[in-house]
């Protein structure tokens, strides 16, 4: 599995409603359209909550 561009990973998570959880990041980039390998990435992160997009991005780059 390669890695999702973090900018195109970000895209998907527009409008969410920070802080959030990993089950609602990832619900929320599938209501945006976003495929399954952004989706998968977004799995793999740690299940905790997340304040914003920075720590989103800063952890998606360890996947």
């Amino acid at each position: 599995m390669s890695q999702p561009n973090p900018i195109e990973m970000q895209k998907y998570l527009a409008g969410v409603d920070y802080p959030a959880n990993r089950d609602q990041l990832v619900d929320h980039a599938r209501q945006q359209g976003a495929g399954d390998e952004v989706v998968e990435h977004l799995r793999a992160l740690p299940d905790r909550t997340y304040d914003g997009p920075n720590a989103v991005s800063a952890e998606y780059s360890k996947t």
